[in-house]
């Protein structure tokens, strides 16, 4: 059965005549938003609308364009004839991929230095990836500086806030835990890399390698039994 979050459809609404974009995954939502959509978070929905203020003609473009990208992808896409397109734009990793493998790394990593090396890339001082995105906020920031209108000034206040105070918080802890690791000098005790080899002391005669045992998963403890007699 094919999964339904492969399915959009981008169509003008009869009754507001907006350009929306309706369905997909996380993924396609992401290709809509570099297309030029604008994303619409509800409670029971998440879809896409094009943004105000572009002519017609602009907003055929953007959907075409979005059509295509989809279908490159490898999602079927439903749309008015006149965003149909046989056009199958090559795709490129995004940034955000770059920044996906250091979670990869930490999954398959080993030993601490694995890890501590991993979020390196994150912590780095002058170029890790924190770094870079505190510039992004202060660029960000700058912008709005001389936009023009009324919240603007706000808007960049809040940006050098979050960098100053939020983005702080999580590169100070982050480096931290980054530090402790790079001084433990320890293997993962359930990520070790099997050797293939078997001591003499092996008691199990069938093993094939040295390795302990997957780590117990505790079960959860029961409800208190207070909780449960308080009115």
């Amino acid at each position: 059965m094919p999964r339904t979050d492969r399915f959009l459809d981008i169509r003008r609404d009869p009754h507001s005549d907006e350009l929306l974009a309706r369905g997909g995954d996380s993924e396609a939502h992401s290709i809509l938003q570099r297309a030029g959509f604008v994303a619409v978070v509800r409670v029971h929905e998440t879809y896409h609308r094009a943004p105000t203020g572009l002519a017609e003609d602009d907003e055929s473009r953007l959907a075409t364009d979005a059509v295509a990208r989809l279908r490159a992808a490898g999602y079927h896409v439903d749309c008015d004839a006149d965003f149909d397109t046989d056009s199958r734009p090559a795709s490129y990793l995004p940034l955000g991929s770059s920044v996906a493998h250091v979670a990869e790394r930490l999954r398959e990593a080993a030993t601490t230095g694995e890890a501590a090396d991993a979020l390196t890339e994150l912590t780095a001082a002058r170029d890790g990836v924190l770094a870079a995105l505190e510039e992004v906020l202060t660029a960000t920031a700058d912008f709005h500086d001389g936009l023009g209108q009324a919240a603007d000034p706000y808007i960049a206040r809040r940006l050098r806030y979050l960098a100053d105070e939020h983005l702080r918080v999580i590169r100070t802890d982050l480096s931290e835990t980054r530090n402790q690791l790079a001084d433990r000098h320890a293997p993962h005790p359930g990520r070790s890399t099997c050797t293939g080899e078997v001591p003499s002391t092996e008691q199990e005669r069938s093993a094939v390698c040295a390795c302990p045992p997957p780590p117990r998963t505790l079960p959860a403890p029961p409800p208190s039994m207070a909780a449960g007699l308080r009115r």
